[in-house]
């Protein structure tokens, strides 16, 4: 099992494929000037302890507001971080905290009836659009047109793979797998809702596993979005090793948990 910040590594180096990356002494800025409006793609990310709460807030709100850009952090470690999260609060910034689980794959491929009514394919030009139009469907992801975006900064990355999946022909179901060395993770796994409860995602997560077994990986992560569908993973052979709670704070816009619902 690795420890929190090389877990964090890996989602630091997914957030580089849809964002421009600046280190600084007491973190990172992540910023993508032509998606103004994505959370991920625009943020400071901060790990460890700020020692210097105001120098540090200053700095983030002078860089994202000269690219016109509302700044917001995300923040770990957050029991050492009170007064990070005060200075914040006392500059109007709006502060929420998620608990995200983390899950690891047992290596094990699940074993599901074959389907003879599935078809999954890897995206490509000439399924793309299809793709896109499954993935936007999902509110949860945000809105269609930053979706679209970041799907096509994803497609031209050579560190993603994305699947499409049919049923009896129609395009119904998506998920692409990141790779990052030896490590791989799943994400954009999305169904059309009038094909959800037809065990379409079990059909897709067995395609993944074999995947993965196929290319060498060593590990795969996969970070869901609530319990709710944590325990879905669970059933697929995903056990959760940790429990990342996470503090977003905003300047204005929708909350993560908002975007959510």
């Amino acid at each position: 099992m690795k420890d929190l910040k090389e877990l964090l590594m890996l989602e630091r180096s997914y957030l580089e494929t849809i964002s421009h990356r600046v280190d600084t002494s007491w973190g990172t800025l992540f910023c993508n000037e032509n998606q103004p409006n994505y959370y991920d793609s625009n943020h400071a990310h901060i790990i460890d302890q700020c020692l210097h709460p105001k120098t540090v807030v200053d700095e983030v709100i002078s860089y994202y507001q000269s690219k016109k850009i509302k700044p917001r952090f995300y923040i770990y470690n957050i029991e050492g971080q009170q007064n990070l999260i005060n200075e914040l609060k006392t500059r109007n910034f709006r502060y929420e905290e998620l608990v995200s689980p983390i899950q690891l794959w047992n290596n094990q491929v699940i074993n599901i009836p074959n389907n003879n009514r599935v078809m999954i394919e890897v995206v490509t030009d000439e399924n793309y659009q299809e793709a896109v139009d499954v993935e936007s469907s999902i509110t949860e992801f945000g809105g269609k047109e930053s979706i679209e975006k970041v799907f096509k900064e994803q497609f031209d990355h050579p560190s993603f793979t994305h699947y499409l999946l049919r049923y009896d022909g129609k395009a119904c179901s998506t998920a692409c797998i990141f790779e990052d060395g030896e490590q791989a993770r799943m994400e954009s796994v999305a169904t059309l809702e009038e094909f959800r409860g037809k065990g379409l995602i079990g059909e897709l997560i067995q395609f993944l596993q074999k995947e993965v077994k196929k290319r060498g990986l060593k590990e795969l992560w996969v970070f869901p979005i609530n319990e709710s569908i944590e325990k879905v993973y669970e059933k697929y052979g995903f056990q959760t090793v940790a429990k990342l709670t996470m503090g977003h704070a905003f300047s204005s816009g929708k909350s993560i948990s908002e975007i959510r619902e």
